[in-house]
């Protein structure tokens, strides 16, 4: 049986008095329903969900046949001028035509000036618990799971998790790690992305009804009723019918089976 889980940190407080509430008005706002409460609070400025404010990047490029797949993250404070040295470094390192620093360098500088598009806008975020899917293969070792996300907790950490992750489940393999925790984060700015149309939504809606007020149902992304999932407000154990959606899975695939997948893969692309 697995517990509930969501990545957060979790926050008990006692019900508010009447001086409380004259004093500090804001303190109602957590004794809401999670869509209410959300609307009140003013969105934040755009960034990552997350502790580190780290650009998920992803490349794959092929030239002349030759084909560079590559996925880490990035430090939108960081110089533009690391960009080309870390092309020229990586073709150096992994031997590649001299043609692969300039596609490089463009594409990371493309994922860096989107993401740097979106820096200073609203971003609405609320009340909002998230599932996060993965479902992916690093080397020999397959991984599916799924789990929930604190939007709220901007000290979560997906490397932290991620390792923890490896650790319970005995993955040896020290590529799946970084893979999981760059899974992760590619999701997290999807959703960042998505609040930040969100964000413009209320206010228009702000205008409209005098109150800054959006439906879930337009929150960007579904924020998950954890009264309604776990079937309690004490209970952390999940009702039997969701033991297989979230029970984390790991195989180790064998050499044929890797081949075979690879193969399907290469027809996709094609």
């Amino acid at each position: 049986m697995r517990l509930a889980f969501v990545y957060s940190k979790l926050r008990v407080r006692a019900p508010i008095t009447e001086e409380e509430e004259l004093l500090r008005p804001e303190l109602k706002l957590e004794g809401m329903k999670p869509q209410l409460a959300a609307a009140f609070r003013a969105p934040v400025k755009f960034r990552m969900p997350t502790a580190d404010n780290l650009v998920p990047i992803r490349l794959d490029i092929e030239i002349d046949g030759q084909r560079y797949k590559d996925a880490f993250t990035w430090n939108p404070s960081d110089p533009d001028s690391e960009i080309v040295v870390f092309a020229k470094r990586t073709v150096k390192d992994l031997k590649l035509p001299p043609g692969f620093v300039t596609q490089i360098a463009q594409s990371i500088q493309s994922q860096l000036t989107e993401f740097r598009s979106y820096e200073g806008h609203d971003m609405f975020v609320g009340e909002k618990i998230v599932p996060i899917k993965l479902d992916l293969r690093v080397n020999h070792t397959l991984i599916r799971d799924q789990f929930l996300w604190d939007l709220n907790n901007l000290e979560s950490d997906p490397e932290e998790f991620a390792r923890t992750f490896c650790a319970d489940m005995g993955i040896e393999d020290p590529e799946v790690g970084p893979a999981i925790a760059f899974a992760i984060r590619e999701q997290l700015y999807e959703i960042a992305v998505q609040n930040v149309t969100s964000a413009k939504e209320i206010r228009i809606n702000k205008k409209r009804r005098g109150i800054e007020y959006i439906p879930v149902s337009k929150a960007g992304v579904t924020a998950v009723d954890l009264v309604k999932l776990f079937g309690s407000k004490s209970s952390v154990i999940r009702k039997r019918k969701d033991w297989d959606v979230f029970e984390p899975i790991v195989d180790i695939l064998s050499n044929e089976e890797v081949e075979a997948l690879e193969a399907r893969e290469d027809r996709t692309i094609r």
